[in-house]
């Protein structure tokens, strides 16, 4: 195998999309801004598009109107016979898998960026669907380099049962932006200006692999995920234990077996067990109380990349 992949095509179609989830407010201001005036995230040969995804849950300022927009992406909704009766958001997924899509075809847009805020302390995130793509793993150790000393993390959600379908995985390369902390509803400067740099080093990523530059081979640092862990529940189903205040805002740091994870009302604690050292990343996230999911537990592991250079040159 050589180090060398020439035949990357050029990126021609990138979108940035916006309200995904109507109450993570950052990408909706992004976008909703480069509607109005696009120079900032304009480069010589591309086309770029900021779109604004769920404009009903953005308009109510909620996570989505039936469900959640973000886990829709999968075949069976996608071919769901069109019909008034479907949720608003698989219909939505439909609209947008036609305008920026089809899903898997050649006529999908290469890239789309996704915009995200999480109420998790996690700092700057970008999020990885396949630990196998070179371009994506050289344009995120570019996105990283670009923001240092700036920590920006990579989380990996490529597992073999936890399937997310999402709304960027329509493209042929999907990117995941995940900016925190922030609540819900919220918009934070410091959060703002991460975001928009965030995506400002990706857009001169590609515009420096269109107009030929050979980016050589680079390892990145990843956090894998390796599954959710649910709050402590009682007889009825109700949560009956907190995140540890050990455990709070400490996304990406190490996690031992014997360290605290959960706090009873009785001042209990409950630890992580297990025989490993993980690390924890979605710390009691507002969103994931719905979803049975007090935090996700990663591996940490290094990704290699190839050199590549658009094929053009």
């Amino acid at each position: 195998m050589t180090s060398c992949h020439v035949a990357e095509d050029p990126i021609k179609k990138v979108a940035i999309f916006g309200g995904t989830h109507g109450n993570e407010l950052t990408g909706v201001f992004l976008v909703k801004h480069w509607l109005e005036t696009s120079t900032e995230i304009q480069r010589t040969g591309l086309e770029v598009k900021p779109f604004i995804t769920n404009p009903r849950a953005v308009k109510k300022c909620t996570r989505y109107i039936d469900c959640d927009l973000n886990r829709v992406f999968d075949p069976e909704n996608l071919g769901k016979k069109k019909s008034e009766d479907l949720p608003y958001e698989v219909r939505r997924a439909q609209e947008i898998n036609h305008l920026f899509g089809p899903k898997d075809s050649e006529d999908s847009y290469d890239i789309i960026f996704d915009l995200h805020n999480t109420t998790s302390n996690m700092g700057c995130t970008l999020i990885l669907e396949d630990s196998r793509n070179d371009f994506l793993i050289q344009m995120f150790h570019y996105i990283k380099t670009s923001l240092a000393p700036l920590p920006c993390y990579v989380y990996l959600i490529e597992h073999p049962s936890l399937k997310y379908a999402t709304t960027r995985s329509i493209a042929k390369y999907p990117v995941g932006i995940e900016v925190g902390p922030q609540p819900q509803g919220v918009l934070r400067a410091d959060i703002l200006d991460q975001m928009r740099k965030m995506i400002q080093h990706a857009l001169d990523f590609i515009h420096n692999f269109n107009e030929g530059k050979e980016f050589p081979p680079c390892a990145i640092e990843v956090y894998k995920i390796m599954e959710k862990v649910d709050y402590p529940r009682n007889e009825s189903g109700e949560i009956s234990a907190i995140i540890h205040p050990k455990l709070q805002d400490q996304d990406w740091k190490p996690l031992h077996p014997e360290d605290p994870v959960f706090l009873t009302l009785d001042g209990k604690t409950i630890s992580l067990g297990g025989d490993q050292t993980v690390y924890p990343v979605f710390v009691n996230e507002a969103a994931y109380y719905e979803k049975k999911e007090a935090f996700a537990k990663t591996t940490k592991l290094t990704l290699n990349a190839n050199s590549i250079r658009s094929s053009l040159h």
